[in-house]
This record gives C-alpha cells, structure tokens and sequence, in this order.
C-alpha cells in the first residue's frame, strides 16, 4: 500500500511582528509539520523578520532563505570575470 507525501504547509508571515514570540511560534509549527512528515513554506517574510530569523540561525530550520545573497554572489562573480578579461596575465 503506498503512502502518499503530505505537501508542504505555507504559511504568510507577511503580517507576522518580527518579535521573539513570532521566532518562537513559527519554530513550533516547523517541528509540528516535521513530525506529521511535512514541512512549513513560510512566504512574504518582511525584511525585520528575516534578519532576525536569520540571526536566531534557523534560516535552515525555517527555510527561509537569506536576501540578497544570491544577487551579491552574482554581482562579485561578473566583477571578477571582468578584471580577468582586462588583465592579461590571465
């Protein structure tokens, strides 16, 4: 008999106080999901909130994703292929 994969719960945190308390529930409802075999999406995070989830270190446990840090990553890579391009040693 095959058993079926709960999708993922998401959740708007958009209206969410980036406060202790909200660290705190959002960090619960994770482990609730992560025992009923699912996970917690959360979407809309405003930037307070994710700075603190951030700064809490449950970016991982959470699933929230850092901002900016895929742009920055682009914007050093073009810098560097560039200066590479212009320096002839290269």
């Amino acid at each position: 008999m095959a058993t079926s994969v709960p999708s993922p719960i998401t959740l708007d945190v958009s209206a969410a106080p980036p406060d202790a308390l909200t660290i705190d529930i959002l960090a619960r409802l994770q482990l609730g999901a992560r025992r009923l075999g699912t996970r917690l999406e959360l979407r809309a995070a405003s930037e307070d909130l994710s700075e603190l989830i951030g700064f809490a270190g449950l970016n991982d446990v959470l699933g929230l994703e850092p901002r900016g840090q895929a742009e920055q990553r682009e914007q050093l890579l073009g810098g560097e292929e560039e200066s590479k391009k212009k320096d002839p040693a290269c």
